[in-house]
């Protein structure tokens, strides 16, 4: 069901900050619509048992689930699409509508739309670890201040203490998967990436486009490893994701937000392009860096990354707030 009301006044909430690591969906064409051999429908679901509910928000329209699927834990993400307007004849013609309230010139419905426009974008992780539960659990944040000691001495020694893979990113890197959903390729080892669509984004319309940039480097885990040596590769990944984006969604470079974040979601060099306007996730001045603006500042230092004090949000069960604490650093 979608509601649908004439209002006078609307309220909302800010969004939380919940990103996406997980099997990744498949199909996409030149428009960023659906098409070619889709697979056929299935319910992969139908084992799932929900254990608990780790976040949801009414604003975003999200659930993040806790279960078992088979036997095995799981993570399920359920979203609600947004409405097309490429759908809305089909949409204004098929559905039925219930009277909920009426008040003068003001009326409220609930709308029930044709199955196939209303679906439920679903994302499973499976099986899951303890980590990606965490990860998807609703938090309290805390802002930390991390110089380049605190780096050296507390962040990097954690970071490679953890064992959260990146193979998914690899076999994106070795064509052995996603291939078909690559925007565009460059192959070269020092300064190539490839560019896709990253998952929170349905590919139905370009309003809240979101593409990811992942460096073929394998040795630059974030924002803190970048020097002026790595210029040629931000430079490259910056005028050609633009370029790629203008030829395959005719969205210009005057549109684009393009950012790294710090802390990452996963220590593998990937740059974000998402639309500007579009509220997306993690775009906050806390955590995104203008590609831009690293460009700029390597330009003016060579090192400024890796001397400089970064600030950045920390959930209260990631570890990494831990050890600043048994630091003494918060």
């Amino acid at each position: 069901m979608a509601n649908v009301a004439a209002k006078r006044e609307i309220s909302s909430a800010e969004g939380e900050e919940l990103s996406r690591e997980a099997k990744r969906a498949k199909g996409d064409d030149k428009n960023g619509e659906e098409g070619g051999n889709e697979p056929e429908w299935e319910n992969i679901l139908s084992t799932f048992t929900t254990t608990s509910v780790l976040s949801d928000s009414a604003r975003e329209k999200i659930m993040f689930l806790h279960g078992k699927m088979a036997g095995d834990e799981a993570v399920v993400v359920l979203e609600k699409t947004p409405v097309r307007e490429d759908s809305l004849a089909e949409l204004f013609r098929d559905s039925k509508l219930r009277l909920d309230m009426r008040n003068d010139i003001y009326s409220s419905y609930r709308l029930q739309a044709p199955p196939h426009l209303n679906e439920i974008k679903t994302t499973v992780v499976c099986p899951a670890t303890e980590k990606h539960v965490k990860k998807y659990r609703r938090q309290e944040s805390f802002l930390v201040e991390e110089t380049g000691d605190d780096y050296r001495s507390i962040t990097l020694p954690y970071i490679q203490g953890q064992s959260l893979s990146l193979q998914w990113v690899y076999n994106i890197l070795e064509k052995k998967a996603e291939a078909e959903r690559v925007v565009y390729d460059d192959p070269d080892p020092e300064v190539g990436f490839v560019l896709l669509p990253d998952l929170k984004w349905d590919q139905k319309q370009v309003d809240d486009l979101y593409l990811i940039a992942i460096a073929r480097q394998k040795d630059i885990k974030s924002l803190r490893d970048l020097s002026s040596e790595h210029l040629p590769l931000l430079h490259n990944i910056f005028q050609k994701g633009k370029a790629a984006i203008l030829e395959r969604y005719n969205l210009s470079a005057s549109k684009l937000r393009v950012y790294l974040h710090y802390q990452p979601s996963y220590y593998h060099l990937h740059v974000h392009f998402t639309k500007l306007g579009h509220d997306a996730p993690g775009c906050g001045v806390e955590r995104a860096h203008l590609l831009s603006d690293v460009i700029q500042n390597l330009q003016t230092d060579p090192q400024y990354y890796r001397t400089r004090t970064l600030w950045f949000p920390l959930r209260a069960d990631d570890g990494l707030l831990g050890r600043f604490r048994e630091a003494g650093r918060l």
